[in-house]
C-alpha cells in the first residue's frame, strides 16, 4: 500500500486560511485574494523556498477543486440575461474578440513569441465572469443597461472559450468534424438530462422529500448537486471532451432546472460555496501556484517581456470590442466595460496547464500568460471602478472594491487543466521541444 503523507496538505490549508485573513486585517491592501494566494504558493513552492510540493493528496484535492470551481462558475451563468440588445452586442463583441485574438496570435507566432496561435487566441478571449458579476452587483450596476451588457459579454466569453478549448484541444485524436459530432452528442445528453430533471422537479412527492431532507444530515440537495457534477464530468471524459466542459455544464443545468434556488432554499448555494471556496478550490489554486514555473519566466529578458505583451493583448482582444457599446453606454462606461472584459486569470491558469501538457505552449510562455492574468486582476477592475466613480455613491464603489479584493468567490470561473488532462489520460501525449 502506498504511504500517503498529509504534510503538504497542512501547508496548503494554512496558506489558504492566511491569505484572505491578511487581506481582511489590512483592508487598505487592495489586492485580490487569489493574487496573494498564488503569490505565496509560488514563494513556498519548488520555484521558491521549496517548502511544499504538489504530491498525491494535494493533486487529488486540487482535481476535485477544479471541478467545483467550474461547477460554481456554471451556477453563476444567468441565461435569462442573454436576450435583446445585450445579447446582440455581446455576441458581436465575442466574435470580434476571436478575430482579434487569432490575428494577434499569428502575429506573435511570426515574432517567435508563441507556438500555437489558435490556442493562445482562445486563452486571450476569456473574461472573469466570477469577478465581474459581484463587482457590478455591489456597485449597483448589475441591473442597468451597462451591467446587463457587460454580464452578457462575460457569460458568452465563458461559454465560448470553454467550448472552443474542449472542441479544438481534446484528447480525441479525430478531426474537427468527429469532435463536433461528439460535442453534439454530449449536448444532446445534457439537454435530455435537464429535461428529465425539470420533469422530476414538478413531482410534489419528490419536491416534498427534497424539502424535508435538505437541511438534515442527509443534505440531499448537496448530494444531488455533487452527483450531477461528477456524472457530467465522467460523461464528458467518456466522449473524449475536456472534463471542464462537463463540470461547467453541470452548474448551468442546475441553474436552469432550479432557477429559484436562492428564494426557496437560500442555504443551498451557501453550502456549495462553503465546500468549494472554503475547502476544495483554495487547494486547486495552491497547487497552481506551487506548479508555477518561476525559473522559466525569469530565464531571459525576452521571456519576461512577454508578461506586459500578454497583458496588453488581453486588453486589446477583450477591450477593443467594447467600442461596439459606445453609442449605448457613452465613452466613460465603454472604457470601463472594456477593462472589466479584459480581466482574466482562472481560465488562463487552467488553459496554460492544459497547453503545456499538449505541447501547445512552452513553460516560459505559460508562466508569462499567468503573470499577465495576475496583473489584469490587480489593475483592470480597480481602473474600471475609478472610471465609474462619477456614477453612484462612494459607499457603493467602496463596497464593490472590497468585494473584488477580499472575497474568494471572485475568482474567475475556469480552470487549471493539468488535472483535467489526468482524467483524460494525457500521459500519452508526447513532449515537444521548447520554442
Amino acid at each position: 500500500m502506498t504511504e500517503i503523507s498529509f504534510s503538504n496538505v497542512v501547508i496548503v490549508a494554512a496558506v489558504a486560511f492566511a491569505a484572505p485573513l491578511v487581506l481582511g486585517l489590512i483592508p487598505k491592501l487592495r489586492l485580490p485574494a487569489i493574487v496573494l494566494e498564488i503569490g505565496i504558493r509560488i514563494a513556498i513552492g519548488p520555484s521558491g523556498l521549496g517548502w511544499v510540493k504538489s504530491d498525491l493528496p494535494v493533486q487529488v484535492l486540487a482535481l476535485v477543486g477544479l471541478a467545483f470551481l467550474l461547477f460554481l462558475a456554471g451556477l453563476d451563468v444567468e441565461l435569462e440575461r442573454l436576450r435583446g440588445r445585450p445579447l446582440r452586442l455581446a455576441g458581436l463583441g465575442f466574435v470580434l474578440s476571436l478575430g482579434l485574438a487569432l490575428s494577434l496570435g499569428y502575429t506573435l507566432d511570426a515574432a517567435g513569441q508563441v507556438r500555437s496561435p489558435l490556442f493562445v487566441g482562445i486563452v486571450l478571449s476569456a473574461t472573469a465572469l466570477g469577478l465581474v458579476a459581484p463587482i457590478l452587483k455591489d456597485a449597483g450596476e448589475s441591473e442597468g443597461e451597462f451591467g446587463q451588457i457587460v454580464l452578457a459579454a462575460a457569460t458568452i466569453a465563458d461559454f465560448g472559450t470553454v467550448i472552443l478549448l474542449s472542441l479544438l484541444f481534446s484528447r480525441n485524436a479525430g478531426n474537427v468534424g468527429s469532435r463536433l459530432a461528439l460535442l453534439g452528442s454530449f449536448v444532446a445528453l445534457v439537454a435530455a438530462t435537464a429535461f428529465g430533471l425539470a420533469r422530476a422537479g414538478r413531482s410534489k412527492m419528490l419536491s416534498g422529500a427534497l424539502g424535508r431532507l435538505g437541511d438534515t444530515t442527509a443534505q440531499i440537495r448537496v448530494r444531488g448537486a455533487v452527483l450531477l457534477l461528477i456524472g457530467f464530468v465522467a460523461l464528458a471524459e467518456r466522449f473524449g471532451l475536456q472534463t471542464i466542459l462537463g463540470a461547467f455544464m453541470a452548474g448551468v443545468i442546475l441553474r436552469i432546472v432550479d432557477p429559484e434556488a436562492t428564494a426557496t432554499h437560500p442555504h443551498f448555494r451557501l453550502k456549495l460555496d462553503g465546500i468549494g471556496y472554503g475547502f476544495l478550490i483554495p487547494v486547486f489554486f495552491v497547487s497552481s501556484g506551487v506548479e508555477f514555473n518561476l525559473s522559466a519566466l525569469l530565464s531571459s529578458a525576452s521571456t519576461m517581456v512577454r508578461v506586459p505583451i500578454f497583458l496588453l493583448a488581453l486588453l486589446f482582444v477583450r477591450g477593443i470590442p467594447a467600442l461596439l457599446y459606445r453609442q449605448v453606454l457613452g465613452n466613460r462606461r465603454t472604457v470601463a466595460a472594456g477593462l472589466l472584459q479584459a480581466t482574466s486569470l482562472s481560465f488562463v491558469v487552467a488553459a496554460v496547464q492544459i497547453g503545456t501538457l499538449l505541447g501547445e505552449i512552452s513553460a516560459a510562455t505559460g508562466a508569462a500568460l499567468i503573470g499577465a492574468g495576475l496583473l489584469s486582476v490587480m489593475l483592470f477592475p480597480l481602473l474600471a471602478l475609478m472610471l465609474l466613480g462619477g456614477i453612484g455613491s462612494r459607499a457603493k464603489r467602496t463596497r464593490a472594491m472590497t468585494h473584488a479584493v477580499c472575497t474568494p468567490t471572485n475568482v474567475e470561473p475556469i480552470i487549471s487543466i493539468r488535472y483535467a488532462f489526468r482524467w483524460e489520460n494525457a500521459s500519452s501525449i508526447g513532449e515537444r521541444s521548447e520554442k
